[in-house]
């Protein structure tokens, strides 16, 4: 909505929202999501300087992420850059939209940066949705060091927005979304599509 006079989508949930329910067919609780897309920037195998996050289906409508800084994510001299930070949290909160069965893009990101992140370092991600209005899925996540217990690094709130494929079709660059749409494994062509802004 940039560019506009909208106000601002607002990250706390309306008293109207509904709990979020978590789809029949999501994956079981401990397995492993993979890649969405395998050129994705956050989750991909396909990009050499990726994340390369993974993330796992919790309870409920929750997922636990992990990656490990590397020296391809820094910003100042051994420390993980703060937009790489924030872009860990927006994947595995992107993620969470494949437990509800949907495609869904950001469509806002509050993160609070709470201590430096050194290189070398694995970050732990736990993430949930915390409310559904419409097509608005609100949702909350920590990054932890030294441990899935250990210290807040990073957390974030977001407000993600249910949307059609037609949104990638008509925004997407035509080869990857042609490409992407002809996968004959049909769960990975749906998920191609469900976290991209």
């Amino acid at each position: 909505m940039s560019g506009t006079d909208e106000p601002r989508t607002r990250l706390t949930p309306p008293e109207d929202a509904v709990a979020p329910v978590r789809h029949p067919e999501a994956p079981a609780p401990g397995e492993l999501l993979g890649a969405h897309y395998d050129r994705c920037f956050g989750c991909g195998t396909g990009q050499p300087h990726g994340l390369h996050l993974e993330a796992r289906a919790g309870e409920d409508v929750s997922v636990r992420a992990e990656f490990t800084v590397r020296e391809a994510h820094q910003g100042a001299p051994g420390l993980a850059h703060g937009g790489v930070l924030a872009t860990a949290l927006d994947e595995t909160l992107g993620a969470l939209n494949w437990l509800l069965r949907v495609i869904a893009v950001t469509g806002r990101l509050e993160t609070d940066f709470l201590r430096p992140v050194p290189l070398g370092t694995v970050l732990y991600l736990d993430a949930r949705v915390t409310a559904v209005h419409g097509r608005k899925i609100y949702s909350t996540a920590v990054g932890r060091i030294g441990g899935p217990d250990g210290p807040a690094a990073v957390r974030a709130d977001a407000v993600f927005i249910e949307v059609k494929v037609d949104h990638f079709i008509d925004n997407g660059r035509t080869e990857e979304i042609q490409a992407a749409m002809a996968d004959p494994d049909q769960v990975k062509r749906a998920r191609a599509f469900e976290v991209n802004p």
